[in-house]
């Protein structure tokens, strides 16, 4: 275990922004054409919860309660336990971006949504990071004991792929290639490469010292492949072509880094009733987080570039379309819980 914290430490990583100052990319963040993007009349919070309906409409319906009856419960128990919706309302806005409409986009939204509510049964387990409490009730284990968890778990992560597949089939010709490559993406992002990659090197590191270079690795895979993948798969249903898709993934993936960063300094900063989860749970475990090792202002620091950097992708794509995405990015760095 020693050794692969040692390579990681050793390895390049897509940020190095908290030794890296970038000037001119908080310039141009700073520009008139990136203050175009934000004008008063679009309405982000009207946005953000029309399409929160939307999603959870539609994952409602996408797991009905049927036999055997406890295993949907539990599924259901987590998956439509509430919560932002940040990675599906990334999904539909980026579809949105390159010029598709925001429906086409549901079934890779939902999708994205069961593998991470997936990745939080399964994170909240007592052998992962042993928490009792998430959006502000028992979690799944506690609800429904540890083996229904994980069973849940697994069968969140079977739909998602099944749901998409479904979707495409019904959809016609036209949408497999969409689907397939929606898929390999979404395959990716949580497997041996991604998301379990960051998983397990966060359960070497415990107890361990951990530089930056390795809690970056962690946090890009454990959190920001999903935002990512769900932000690429909505504009590839929107039909992007291939430069599109990077800026919207190099988007993302800052996204993805600033949504980690900004939770580490609430974990700090808050209380357990204010995030709806259990506060302090890193620092009380001793797990390497952005403000112990950087310091909380150097974090909030890191954030602010994070963000500025994600801003600077947006100034490819029309003003109007990419305003979503552009409010989408300040609230995350600016959420309170």
């Amino acid at each position: 275990m020693a050794s692969s914290i040692a390579n990681l430490m050793n390895s390049p990583f897509p940020f190095k922004t908290h030794r890296q100052k970038r000037p001119r990319i908080v310039a141009q963040s700073q520009s008139g054409l990136l203050e175009e993007t934000c004008k008063p009349e679009f309405r982000f919070d009207d946005y953000l919860a029309s399409k929160a309906v939307v999603v959870n409409e539609a994952l409602d319906a996408a797991i009905p309660l049927r036999h055997p009856a406890r295993i949907h419960e539990s599924m259901r128990y987590s998956l439509l336990a509430g919560g932002k919706r940040v990675r599906p309302i990334l999904s539909i806005a980026s579809c949105e971006l390159v010029g598709g409409d925001g429906t086409l986009a549901l079934p890779v939204a939902c999708a994205v949504e069961m593998v991470h509510t997936m990745s939080l049964i399964h994170d909240d387990l007592p052998c992962m990071d042993d928490d009792a409490l998430r959006r502000g009730r028992p979690t799944n284990h506690v609800a429904f004991g540890e083996a229904t968890a994980v069973l849940a778990g697994d069968a969140l992560l079977a739909l998602a792929f099944q749901h998409v597949a479904d979707h495409a089939l019904r959809g016609g010709r036209g949408w497999t290639e969409r689907a397939t490559r929606a898929v390999a993406e979404l395959g990716a992002a949580v497997g041996s490469e991604g998301l379990v990659a960051g998983q397990i090197v966060d359960l070497e590191s415990e107890g361990r010292e951990v530089g930056l270079d390795a809690l970056e690795y962690i946090h890009v895979n454990k959190t920001s492949k999903l935002l990512e993948v769900a932000a690429v798969c909505g504009a590839i249903y929107g039909g992007a072509r291939a430069e599109e898709v990077e800026r919207v993934r190099e988007y993302a993936r800052c996204v993805g880094l600033l949504f980690q960063v900004v939770d580490d300094i609430l974990d700090v900063t808050r209380t357990s009733e204010e995030l709806g989860k259990t506060a302090g749970k890193d620092l009380a475990s001793d797990k390497a987080t952005y403000p112990k090792l950087m310091g909380l202002e150097r974090a909030r620091g890191f954030a602010g570039e994070l963000l500025a950097r994600a801003e600077v992708e947006l100034r490819w794509f029309d003003a109007r379309r990419s305003a979503p995405l552009l409010h989408l990015a300040r609230y995350i760095a600016h959420r309170q819980n």
